[in-house]
């Protein structure tokens, strides 16, 4: 390793801890992503003749070369960000307009015992559509209205977290790292969900059957009133936004199919339908001339810092695939475990719940090629593995995963708390989910 790859490597380690010690260090974690990113492809620049073959035409080419290498790497980074912008937007408009009261009637209940399996599917459905941040967001304005005494609605918020985690690995539209598998091609919609969907959902029964047994007898009549939204839709045009929003959301991967444009633009289709749809209602409803502000507002809402979060960390992941060091890590990984796809996935899953999945994620794609055939190919075991593991071993601690963080800070749980409480029963359900997708494989597709 030269010294400047070694510089690079340095950087990028420094900014990553620093992500990952955000709320010690107290700088966002897209400024340090942000900084990461220009400094490792400044460093590149210092010598890019060591990692670039120049056909000719002196250092004008070579700054054009690299220009063209930077250019296809924000290429293919703008078609993840564009589809969460978009997702984002959609989740909420859909939410604004009232379209999620539907979650609160259908959980109502007085039995502990009911409410927290009705909030475990119902997460774990919901994430799979929407994504873990905003599910969890929404799961937990729920539960406010629904369980007012903390001890029981720490547990069930936990299991919100774990639910929603497992629920977005599934789906190739439910995580960001199953996002940006999907668009980068090494997962396909009917793939992912067959081979995964029983190992995460075995991954959320086993820690609520676990948290289940904990709870019993009712919770008392005040606490479970439902309260009536004010809106100035009609209940049929909730409805209809819902459908709208959500459908559209689960149409996308059909979109793809059928068209074979990027995911990205089926989220633009939906997000203008949507649009559209609401404008017409707030015109009948006689108040047209204030939905260019609603929409203004409902624009400002999205959390732009997440969206520089992943440009600049993946754009510095980029760097590191040119200069050749995801490609040795990948080596080095196989050499360790044997080649074992299920040790050396399952370990990622643990790192996960330290560090963020997003970059292990974007590190493994640079580090692995995709193969033609087995278990490195389209829909191989170490992709769905991958998304498996990624996903919900960031449940094990409550820094984990996107889901984590939001609701640690919306319900005030310490990492101490969860750590105790709840770590390894989250671990039992990812080493369960596991064990499914071994059977799976061994028993239905040996």
């Amino acid at each position: 390793m030269t010294s400047l790859t070694l510089a690079i490597v340095v950087v990028f380690v420094s900014g990553y801890l620093c992500i990952a010690l955000e709320s010690v260090t107290k700088i966002n974690k897209a400024a340090t992503a942000l900084l990461m990113c220009v400094a490792c492809w400044s460093l590149f620049m210092v010598s890019p003749s060591s990692y670039i073959t120049l056909a000719g035409g002196g250092a004008n080419a070579l700054m054009a070369q690299v220009g063209e290498i930077i250019k296809a790497h924000l290429g293919d980074t703008s078609e993840t960000l564009f589809f969460l912008m978009g997702a984002m937007t959609i989740v909420e408009i859909v939410d604004a307009n009232g379209g999620f009261n539907f979650v609160r009637d259908a959980l109502k209940t007085r039995s502990k015992r009911k409410l927290l399996w009705r909030i475990a599917f119902m997460t774990f459905f919901l994430s799979a559509i929407l994504d873990n941040l905003t599910t969890s967001i929404v799961m937990i304005m729920v539960l406010r209205k629904l369980v007012q005494a903390p001890k029981e609605r720490m547990i069930m918020a936990s299991l919100v977290i774990i639910a929603a985690n497992s629920g977005g690995a599934f789906s190739p539209i439910g995580d960001v790292t199953t996002i940006m598998l999907w668009i980068k091609g090494v997962v396909t919609t009917q793939g992912i969900i067959t081979g995964i969907f029983f190992p995460s959902l075995v991954s959320m029964l086993v820690p609520a059957f676990l948290l289940s047994l904990g709870l019993k007898g009712k919770l008392p009549a005040e606490d479970n009133v439902v309260e009536t939204a004010v809106s100035a839709f009609t209940k049929t045009q909730r409805k209809v936004i819902f459908w709208c929003g959500v459908g559209g959301l689960v149409f996308v991967p059909v979109f793809r199919t059928l068209t074979g444009l990027p995911p990205f633009m089926g989220i633009l289709l939906v997000l203008g339908l949507l649009w559209a749809t609401t404008e017409v209602f707030y015109r009948s409803a006689g108040e047209g001339d204030t939905m260019a502000k609603r929409v203004s507002d409902l624009l400002s809402r999205i959390d732009m810092s997440t969206i520089l979060f992943f440009l600049g960390i993946l754009m510095a992941v980029a760097c590191l695939e040119n200069i050749g060091v995801l490609e040795a890590l990948g080596e080095g990984l196989n050499t360790v475990f044997g080649g074992n796809h299920y040790l050396v996935t399952g370990m990622i899953g643990v790192l996960s719940s330290i560090v963020d999945n997003v970059p292990l994620v974007a590190g493994c794609m640079g580090m692995y090629p995709v193969a033609p055939a087995g278990d490195m190919a389209v829909d191989g075991i170490f992709w769905q593995l991958l998304a498996y593991c990624a996903g919900v071993g960031g449940s094990m601690l409550i820094i984990g995963s996107a889901a984590g963080v939001v609701v640690m800070g919306l319900e005030k749980i310490s990492f101490g708390w969860y750590m105790r409480h709840i770590s390894w029963i989250a671990l039992a359900g990812y080493v369960a989910g596991i064990l499914t997708y071994w059977l799976e494989r061994t028993l239905l597709f040996s």
